[in-house]
């Protein structure tokens, strides 16, 4: 048979040199010295070619194979040796149009030629006739074209093939290493071209490919990166499939590329190894990952691409595996709580994840507290989906994922916080509380974090509220016991507010039977100063909800509801309080929040005052505790005697609490303790609660401790104890030692303070009040005296208002002897005040009586 083919392909050679009678001048001209002579020769052999038409057409076959018997050779050693980068060009030009028709005979014959041409012309080293690798960057483009459509010939088959693989192979790891990026490019592509056309002997080759694909993976042009990731695809795939261990940290490199195109490359590269790679079952945990980031891809296009490769490698596995999953097939049924809004995977899906979960979970972790942010965002949106289709599986891999939780939701970054508790809602919904609760109050009991309480918060919001409810009271218990509610740190409490309000949102009217304990941690997160300015209104309308789903009226209802066992929780040790105590700062929320309530428990909270409130007990402890007590007198019968019962407790207030703080003590506390004491009993008096006699009571106990304080360093002691003064006189002043409080108010007359002066003036007009009779006159003679000499001195006092006190009733109502008066009336002349004042005024003021000596 081979010598008529040999005798065809001659006839047929001098047919077409007798019908074509310059074709064979012009190949000879390819030989000639002169430069224009080869590019005219070529040009003509082009335009020759062009004439025959279309490839494919009519009669282009019979031309091809002429082409490849006649002007191949001399083509080829033209584009192999030839000097001039032009000749070469055109060289190049000619033989691809020659073969463009892709006839499978003259691909078999142009092989031996063209194939050892293109390897020498790219190879790069100095070959054995002396030629160099190709250094025009374009030529190079264009052989490479070449070399990948020769090899995408029907007739390029492996056999023919075969003998050339190991030159095919340094030749496409050259272009691979090519500094022009386009034959980069054409290199990956002729990569993929020949692992396609050596299907049974490219992985002799293969590992030679993976380092010079690997560098071409993190080339600044991203056609470049898209085109490696699609050669490493065929690479592995027709290749040894030991490379993809050295492939895959790569590839999970691109999965952060910031370009979409490269993003898919991987995506379609690792859908193909899952679907078609022979030793894709020893290779699913590593690829699954993978293909599964596409998941998370934010354009939508990507994110259906890689959602149809993963239907169907679920698809697929189901299939190869029906025997094994045949109880699961034929028995589906949906999880009752499943999330809303989420679309359930398939049952491949499910159990491809479930069955490598084990091994792509421990380095999923560890990327999750990598340093690198965009390594920690992909590995914390990766671990929603593992879990979505992990399911209940995801139980026995708890303790790990909680580890992993708990660290990174402290993380800065908002997202990888975000997706922790997404993860941490799943486990709420697939797991058993019974399992996740344990798990994370145990750690929670072993070392109080907020990172605890985060991904608490987490995992109930994500419970079902059924499967909640039976452990609701253990839960409650846990969150208010002292150990775990009682911190300071602002980031705490805010996270177990968190818990508390994802227990009321989720449970609903199942809270009734733990009201008292949510109440309690409510009250506790309050208590902290620092929590007041942030979470009081959250607060606030937690316990407003708390007390709607129990049908109760508001915050008032709710702790009208509990107040008996509040003030018994948080009076149990109330005797060894120290300032550092916090049921200190509970029982100031609950009795400044209680509103009427505290009406209700006066028996208990002034029982607490009386035991606290003593001289030897701790200073700043007694003085936080006055602060509330004056808090409250401010409205009373809003508070404290919202029952109409507080003056059954007066006598205590007074006797036992407020006398033994108002007397003298060394030390700057003890002065700051006793302005807190007198501000209490200005509240109380002021307040309208005591009835007269209550007055007198007061002033009968308190009066002489009250004056004993008008010579405090504190302004605001001395001002309140003249207004209180002022106050008992105006009740019963006659009933008190008139004189010892006429000495003591004269004396604040001489006060560095104009308020204190003024309140002293005010308290010594009501003195004067209680001075009626002729006899009480006789016997204050001399205060009386002492105090117009005083008041007399003071009209020249430089504040304006002291002035007009002074210059009123004393003067014009209150005279007691004509002595006195004429004691006065000799010291006008030395007070500059008095001569201000127009004589008639001053007539009018000292009456008739008053006119015996010349003005």
């Amino acid at each position: 048979m081979a010598e008529p083919e040999s005798a065809g392909g001659q006839l047929l050679v001098r047919s077409a040199a007798e019908s074509r009678p310059g074709l064979s001048r012009h190949l000879a001209a390819l030989q000639e010295d002169s430069r224009k002579r080869r590019l005219e020769a070529l040009a003509a052999l082009r335009e020759a070619l062009e004439e025959q038409g279309p490839p494919g057409g009519a009669g282009s076959a019979p031309s091809e194979e002429a082409f490849v018997e006649l002007m191949l050779r001399p083509l080829t050693r033209c584009l192999v040796s030839d000097p001039s980068e032009r000749c070469r060009e055109l060289a190049l030009e000619v033989t691809a149009l020659g073969l463009s028709g892709g006839s499978q005979a003259a691909a078999a014959r142009a092989l031996p030629f063209l194939l050892p041409a293109l390897i020498r012309r790219l190879g790069g080293a100095l070959s054995m006739e002396g030629e160099r690798g190709e250094p025009c960057e374009e030529v190079r483009l264009g052989l490479l074209r070449l070399l990948r459509r020769l090899l995408l010939l029907r007739g390029c088959d492996g056999a023919a093939l075969a003998p050339y693989l190991p030159e095919l192979g340094r030749v496409l790891g050259g272009a691979l290493l090519d500094p022009y990026p386009k034959a980069k490019v054409e290199g990956c592509a002729a990569v993929a071209a020949c692992a396609r056309a050596l299907p049974e002997h490219f992985h002799l080759q293969s590992e030679s490919l993976i380092n010079p694909l690997m560098k071409a993976t993190s080339h600044q042009h991203y056609r470049v990166r898209a085109a490696a990731i699609q050669a490493t695809g065929a690479t592995i795939q027709f290749g040894n499939v030991k490379s993809l261990d050295d492939v895959l940290p790569h590839l999970a490199q691109r999965c952060f590329d910031d370009i979409p195109q490269v993003r898919e490359a991987v995506i379609s590269v690792t859908g193909e190894w899952l679907l078609h790679l022979r030793d894709r079952y020893s290779y699913f945990h590593k690829l699954i990952p993978l293909l599964l980031s596409g998941l998370t891809e934010e354009i939508h296009e990507y994110k259906e691409f890689a959602l149809t490769y993963w239907k169907k490698v679920g698809l697929q596995w189901e299939k190869e595996n029906e025997g094994d999953i045949k109880d699961k097939l034929d028995f589906y049924s949906e999880p009752p709580y499943y999330p809303q809004g989420l679309t359930r995977p398939g049952l491949g899906c499910r159990e491809l994840v479930t069955r490598n979960l084990f091994k792509i979970l421990p380095g999923l972790c560890h990327d999750m507290t990598d340093w690198v942010e965009g390594t920690k965002i992909k590995a914390s949106q990766l671990l929603t989906i593992l879990l979505q289709h992990a399911e209940d599986h995801m139980t026995q891999h708890m303790e790990l994922l909680l580890r992993t939780l708990y660290r990174v939701c402290s993380n800065e970054h908002r997202i990888v916080v975000k997706n922790c508790l997404k993860a941490a809602e799943l486990i709420g919904v697939f797991v058993s509380p019974a399992v996740s609760l344990k798990l994370i109050t145990s750690d929670l009991e072993k070392a109080p974090m907020p990172s605890y309480l985060i991904i608490l918060a987490a995992v109930i919001r994500g419970s079902p509220r059924k499967l909640l409810q039976p452990h609701l009271v253990y839960l409650s218990d846990i969150l208010s016991r002292p150990e775990i509610c009682l911190r300071s740190e602002e980031v705490y409490m805010t996270q177990l507010f968190c818990c508390v309000e994802a227990v009321i949102y989720i449970c609903q009217e199942d809270c009734e039977e733990i009201s008292l304990q949510l109440t309690k941690v409510l009250i506790t997160i309050m208590a902290v100063p620092e929590n007041v300015g942030h979470l009081h209104e959250k607060i606030e309308d937690a316990m407003i909800e708390l007390a709607k789903l129990q049908h109760l009226k508001g915050i008032v209802g709710l702790y009208q509801q509990h107040m008996g066992q509040l003030m018994e929780w948080v009076s149990l040790n109330h005797d060894c309080w120290t300032s550092y105590s916090p049921e200190l700062l509970q029982l100031h929320v609950i009795a400044t929040h209680s509103g009427p309530v505290i009406g209700r428990a006066l028996e208990d909270f002034v029982c607490i005052l009386k035991t606290c409130l003593q001289p030897s007990r701790d200073a700043l402890m007694r003085l936080k505790l006055f602060s509330t007590l004056c808090q409250l007198l401010q409205k009373p019968n809003e508070t404290l005697n919202s029952e109409g019962g507080f003056s059954n407790y007066l006598e205590i207030v007074i006797k036992d609490i407020l006398a033994p703080n108002l007397r003298w003590q060394a030390g700057r506390t003890a002065a700051t303790i006793r302005t807190m004491a007198i501000s209490c009993l200005w509240a109380l008096i002021s307040s309208e609660l005591l009835s007269s006699e209550e007055m007198q009571s007061v002033g009968d106990q308190l009066l002489s401790e009250v004056l004993t304080t008008l010579g405090e360093d504190s302004k605001m002691t001395r001002l309140l104890s003249c207004r209180i003064v002022g106050m008992l006189l105006e009740c019963g002043g006659k009933r008190f030692d008139l004189a010892k409080i006429c000495s003591e108010l004269l004396s604040c007359l001489e006060d560095a303070s104009n308020d204190v002066r003024l309140a002293a003036a005010s308290a010594l007009t009501r003195w004067f009040k209680c001075i009626q009779g002729d006899e009480e006159k006789a016997l204050l003679k001399a205060n009386i005296e002492a105090a117009y000499q005083i008041l007399l001195v003071h009209l020249d006092d430089p504040d304006q208002n002291i002035q007009s006190a002074i210059l009123g009733k004393p003067f014009s109502k209150w005279w007691v002897s004509e002595n006195a008066h004429h004691r006065l009336w000799r010291s006008w002349r030395d007070i500059s005040a008095c001569q201000r004042i127009p004589k008639e005024e001053w007539k009018k003021l000292l009456g008739p009586s008053g006119c015996h000596g010349k003005m």
